[in-house]
């Protein structure tokens, strides 16, 4: 047993409590989205990525809840609940929110920013961030 990486390696967290490794590669949110990966729906997915510009995509959960923790940097976790944006700061490490089931969310950020995600996989849903909000 050896340590790894958040950032090169995701996690599985199956509904019966295993938890898989999941090798990352260049393409893999392509094939996630385009169905490649099956098994992914069930259970939760933990990843952690870095950026350092706003998103250029809102996205939701139907299948559940997803924590959106800060793990350095900064953001602001912007929700929109019934047509209402709602802004929520992550300022410190370890700073959290709870994005509900089914709500639209993006992030913004202009520093380095990485953040780990605990996701339900099923049905996830994209849609593009209108240009003048990403500021």
């Amino acid at each position: 047993m050896s340590a790894k990486e958040i950032l090169s390696t995701y996690l599985h967290v199956q509904d019966g409590g295993k938890t898989d490794v999941v090798p990352v590669s260049e393409s893999f949110w392509e094939e996630l989205a385009r169905g490649k990966h099956p098994r992914l729906d069930q259970g939760r997915l933990m990843c952690a990525f870095t950026f350092s510009e706003p998103w250029l995509t809102w996205e939701r959960h139907p299948a559940g809840e997803e924590l959106v923790m800060l793990l350095s940097g900064a953001a602001t976790v912007v929700l929109d609940e019934s047509g209402q944006e709602h802004a929520v700061p992550l300022n410190e490490p370890g700073a959290y929110v709870l994005v509900p089931r089914n709500v639209w969310h993006t992030a913004k950020t202009t520093v380095p920013t990485t953040m780990l995600f605990l996701t339900p996989g099923a049905g996830t849903e994209h849609r593009p961030v209108d240009v003048q909000s990403r500021r």
